[in-house]
């Protein structure tokens, strides 16, 4: 079963929705996030990234952040610039990128659920990652950035929705500055809400798309509430967190790729001959792999199409066939010496929004020696790893568009 449940938002203003929400905020840094700030007082970045607010040179993780979060948001809250709805809604979020779009519900999902299981996860989190947004939940008392969820698609669900959307008026509708188009409309019909929570209980799992880190300090958070609290209300909103469910047919995962800092000794000449071994080498007008088990390399101005020979493909493990996999074990590991690709900081992760130039830029200026890109992961693999209760590599997926912060806040309550 998959429980969904209705919440208060607390939600923009409708004329400030365009200015408030922001992407989040572990896809850039405090610098990125002052200069996208620039002339904005509303921008969520004010609550999700508050050291912007503060000295440059302090420590992002210092108390003095999280109180500056705080101290923003109720701000920003009297000035009228966010709003509470008077009863539990359920609500429609539409992201348009380009010709494609992907529709979800934004709904609170359950703690227990994602503690037994129900709810599956991919990868693996770190504890200063999850601490920090502990604290930053804790200083607010409400969960700022939604959860991106996943279920295999049910077209019962989609017909509900896609018919609220367009018979109903959106309550936001606007263009975002990298060109993604962003609605939402509020489901607030009792007969509706019911009815969407009862096809949620026919679905068996949910999938933590994006999120592990936000999704694994939701959790902790309430559990630790509940420790506090043996006598706590089990329908209190701390049991609950904030999430947004998308059908699985709907999502794109882009390429993430690779760029290495050094040849680990090698002469280019040398690198080439050793991947000789087990990749078949040509050189490439284009830096996309056309399919599973294919990379690009470039190194010196020049692009190179790295194809795995059959022999070394592995199909009888999810996880071990991945490409990200492959290249860790033929490539990373033993012709590059990177041994451990989440802590080793001769590697650096590129999502595929950036595009091939970036990749360029950054090898061609010498701050980086080579570039790896990589074919996508699919939903299915995904999911299949999920399932098996398996843990994909780090920087496996990287998706587009991304669910903005700050048009919805969940109030815990506590």
């Amino acid at each position: 079963m998959a429980l969904v449940r209705p919440f208060k938002a607390i939600r923009p203003a409708s004329t400030l929705a365009r200015m408030v929400a922001a992407l989040p905020y572990d896809v850039m840094t405090s610098d990125e996030a002052r200069k996208t700030i620039e002339g904005n007082p509303y921008s969520f970045l004010h609550v999700d990234k508050a050291e912007i607010d503060l000295p440059e040179d302090i420590d992002p993780y210092a108390p003095e952040v999280y109180q500056k979060a705080r101290d923003n948001f109720m701000s920003m809250r009297q000035e009228g610039v966010f709003i509470q709805d008077a009863s539990p809604c359920l609500y429609i979020y539409r992201l348009t990128m380009g010709k494609r779009s992907q529709t979800g519900l934004v709904a609170c999902t359950s703690i227990d659920e994602y503690e037994s299981g129900l709810i599956k996860k991919h990868e693996l989190t770190r504890a200063d990652k999850e601490q920090d947004r502990i604290r930053h939940v804790e200083a607010l008392g409400a969960h700022t950035g939604p959860i991106f969820l996943a279920y295999r698609n049910r077209p019962e669900i989609e017909d509900i929705i896609f018919r609220w959307s367009g018979e109903k008026s959106p309550v936001y509708d606007f263009i975002s500055k990298d060109g993604i188009g962003h609605s939402v409309w509020i489901i607030n019909d009792d007969a509706v809400i019911a009815r969407l929570k009862d096809l949620f209980l026919e679905i068996p799992n949910l999938y933590i798309a994006d999120g592990h880190h936000r999704n694994a300090s939701a959790v902790k958070v309430g559990l630790d509430y509940r420790k506090k609290n043996p006598d706590y209300d089990p329908e209190g909103e701390f049991n609950f967190y904030l999430s947004v469910l998308f059908p699985d047919s709907q999502l794109k995962i882009m390429d993430y790729n690779r760029l290495i800092k050094d040849l680990n000794g090698l002469e280019p000449s040398e690198l080439l001959e050793a991947l000789g071994e087990k990749f078949i080498l040509e050189e490439a007008k284009e830096p996309k792999p056309r399919e599973p088990h294919q990379f690009g390399l470039y190194m010196e101005g020049k692009w190179f199409r790295l194809q795995l020979k059959p022999q070394y493909v592995r199909h009888d493990d999810p996880v071990g066939a991945l490409d990200v996999s492959l290249l860790q074990e033929h490539l990373l590991g033993p012709v590059l010496g990177i041994s451990d690709p989440r802590t080793d900081k001769r590697i650096d992760f590129v999502g595929g929004i950036r595009g091939y130039n970036e990749l360029e830029k950054r090898v061609d200026s010498g701050e980086m020696a080579l570039a790896i890109t990589l074919y996508p992961v699919s939903m299915e693999e995904l999911m299949a790893i999920a399932d098996a209760g398996a843990i994909m590599p780090p920087k496996s997926t990287w998706f587009e568009p991304k669910l903005r912060s700050g048009l919805f806040v969940h109030d815990l309550e506590i």
